[in-house]
């Protein structure tokens, strides 16, 4: 092998570029790309990665030619990670919220979800009945409101809940352990997105017991983004938008498309 010497190497790498000999450019480092179990969103099943969103946020970052690793984390310790400076970090189906923003850089949305519905207990479900609006349902101090804790529901039914009369019962659980938790009388009732309704309803026969109510006053349902430390340049953040673009922008849900085409009702 050739060796040479230290004080002869800035001569050889001009003669290699005169000759048009190309020098390779560090690789761009990988992406770690973290995700929460929300299935049917994203999730593991048998050990495999799957979901719709997992699916086309793995388009997106193929499309934009970056390079990336699945991590599947904790909701919690996703964000103490934006939080606690991690680098060449993302993460996606997310809500935007200022107190995300302060930690992580937004790309454009990725999709949108259908507004939310109300789940309800079978014991409880006259009463709830009995209110035409969710504004007055929340004001309710006889019914018992189950939240997931460390979640957000979006700025506008966070603020709602809040400054709701119910009593709240609030776990730190998935969402199907609450959804468990309804079925057999833990609450009167809860917020539910209704993808994932749709797909632990068709799982589960104990929460057959339950009922899935709509509400003319809930509010709109929100974008849904990927979301990226603050180390990551604005050429790849530009990179991963373009990809968003080429992929079809801000898609919707099935059932968000549905919901349109009918319109929403209270039964």
């Amino acid at each position: 092998m050739l060796t040479v010497p230290n004080n002869a190497r800035p001569a050889l790498l001009a003669t290699l570029l005169l000759l048009g000999t190309s020098v390779a450019a560090p690789a761009s480092p990988i992406i770690t790309v973290s995700w929460r179990d929300k299935p049917p969103y994203h999730y593991l099943e048998n050990g495999m990665p799957l979901g719709f969103l997992l699916e086309r946020t793995q388009a997106i970052f193929a499309a934009a030619g970056i390079a990336t690793r699945l991590a599947p984390e904790p909701q919690k310790r996703i964000w103490a990670n934006f939080s606690h400076g991690a680098t060449n970090y993302c993460s996606f189906s997310w809500y935007r919220l200022p107190e995300r923003e302060a930690v992580s850089q937004y790309t454009l949305p990725i999709s949108i979800d259908p507004p939310h519905s109300v789940l309800v207990s079978a014991a409880a479900l006259d009463r709830v009945k009995s209110h035409s609006t969710l504004a007055t349902l929340l004001a309710d101090q006889q019914l018992t409101l189950g939240v997931v804790d460390g979640v957000s529901y979006g700025p506008e039914l966070d603020a709602m809940i809040a400054h709701s009369a119910n009593q709240i019962m609030r776990r730190t659980v998935d969402t199907t352990s609450m959804m468990r938790m309804l079925s057999v009388g833990r609450a009167s009732f809860m917020l539910v997105d209704r993808e994932d309704w749709e797909y632990v309803h068709r799982r589960e026969p104990i929460l057959r017991s339950t009922t899935r109510l709509d509400f003319p006053d809930m509010p709109p349902g929100l974008k849904r983004y990927i979301v990226c430390s603050r180390d990551i340049s604005p050429q790849v953040m530009e990179k991963i938008n373009q990809a968003i673009t080429a992929t079809g922008g801000a898609v919707r849900s099935s059932h968000g498309a549905e919901d349109e085409r009918k319109g929403h009702q209270h039964p």
